[in-house]
């Protein structure tokens, strides 16, 4: 029995945590045509949530509070039910969806893509920021994008870990810069949710992923496939010490989720002996942790002809490659535990003040499906 009214965190307006209010007087969404409704069992928390709540993505002025609008105008309305990494199960479904998927367990495509192309995708938006997303008991999205993944070693907070915002992005930076096996591929904030992704991601491509991370989360991230952990301390060295683990040799690729002063160091790590590479230096920037200003000299970007992609999100056919990856076992989920919906606020404090043994996803389920899906992976 499908109710009226359910439970979810709202966010009010841009600001900090006491614009998240939970409700239990929400409407229940309704399927439209080739729509799905889906109960949420789980969903990953992503740091774009805090980034779209705080109004951190600005692109005129650096001291713009807004949020994404690469199609000309604001999508994130108020009130907004953020969560894109949803799991869940179909409960009902719209007009042109059999209703034989009723039941299916699955994950969903979080993107909100502007048209049919299945290769391109450049006004980024997505579930939990241009329409409502899995911060909810409920869910309404599109029945293509809810795919079926029964995989029965994997319990719903683990799907929700492996989830597209994290993984189609990571994947996206890989496809942009071309990276190909044998590759040396240095990833910043290795221990996140994309950079875990990137390091799995590398080696399904057959490509050697250096990790930049703390070196107390070292053994985890060389367990995870990365070949070494370069610790992410002093700027002074860094370059000295990434050539040291790679036996001197440049890096060929660097995926940048940090910015900031960190960018123009990642580029020194591919300059070296220009004669020994057989590919263009490559950077994807898919993250500004460290910054959204880096400060750089251009004649060393165009003379080295460093090449720089900008990564927002990913494809459809990068998403369906994805989620081949995880009903094979190609992927793992790496998480680091689960929050009620209610403790919302609480997990918000615990992601921004990662401990040193923070590894991976932070998953958010529902109250009323905690005791079934998230108890036993709780924080």
């Amino acid at each position: 029995m499908i109710p009226q009214k359910m439970h979810a965190m709202c966010l009010i307006g841009h600001g900090g945590l006491e614009q998240l209010v939970y409700r239990d007087d929400i409407p229940v969404p309704q399927p439209k045509a080739d729509e799905v409704l889906v109960q949420v069992t789980a969903t990953a928390k992503n740091n774009t949530d805090r980034k779209a709540r705080e109004g951190l993505y600005p692109v005129g002025s650096s001291e713009e509070v807004t949020s994404f609008q690469m199609g000309g105008s604001p999508t994130l309305t108020f009130p907004r039910i953020q969560g894109a990494d949803i799991v869940g199960r179909i409960m009902a479904v719209g007009d042109g969806v059999s209703a034989e998927r009723i039941g299916e367990r699955g994950l969903v495509d979080f993107n909100l893509y502007p048209d049919e192309q299945a290769d391109l995708n450049l006004i980024p938006d997505y579930y939990g920021h241009g329409a409502d997303g899995g911060y909810a008991e409920y869910v309404a999205v599109k029945a293509d994008q809810f795919y079926h993944l029964p995989n029965p070693e994997l319990s719903d907070v683990q799907l929700a870990a492996m989830g597209m915002c994290s993984y189609q992005t990571a994947y996206h930076m890989l496809t942009a810069a071309n990276i190909s096996a044998g590759e040396r591929v240095l990833v910043s904030g290795a221990s996140g949710g994309v950079g875990t992704a990137l390091i799995q991601l590398c080696r399904i491509l057959g490509a050697i992923p250096y990790a930049v991370s703390q070196p107390s989360k070292a053994k985890m991230l060389i367990d995870l496939g990365a070949e070494a952990v370069i610790d992410r301390g002093s700027l002074s060295d860094f370059v000295e010490r990434t050539l040291a683990v790679t036996q001197g040799k440049p890096i060929d690729a660097v995926m940048d989720l940090v910015g900031g002063e960190m960018t123009d160091k990642f580029i020194d790590t591919m300059i070296q002996d220009m004669r020994s590479r057989s590919s263009y230096p490559r950077l994807s920037i898919a993250g500004a942790s460290g910054g959204n200003i880096s400060e750089i000299m251009w004649t060393r970007i165009y003379l080295y002809q460093v090449q720089i992609f900008g990564v927002s999100h990913g494809t459809r056919n990068e998403a369906k490659q994805l989620m081949q990856w995880i009903k094979t076992g190609q992927l793992k989920p790496v998480l680091q535990g689960a929050f009620k919906l209610s403790e919302l606020h609480r997990a918000e404090e615990y992601f921004v003040s990662r401990h040193q043994d923070f590894l991976g996803k932070i998953v958010i389920v529902p109250d009323s499906q905690w005791e079934k899906h998230g108890k036993p992976f709780g924080l």
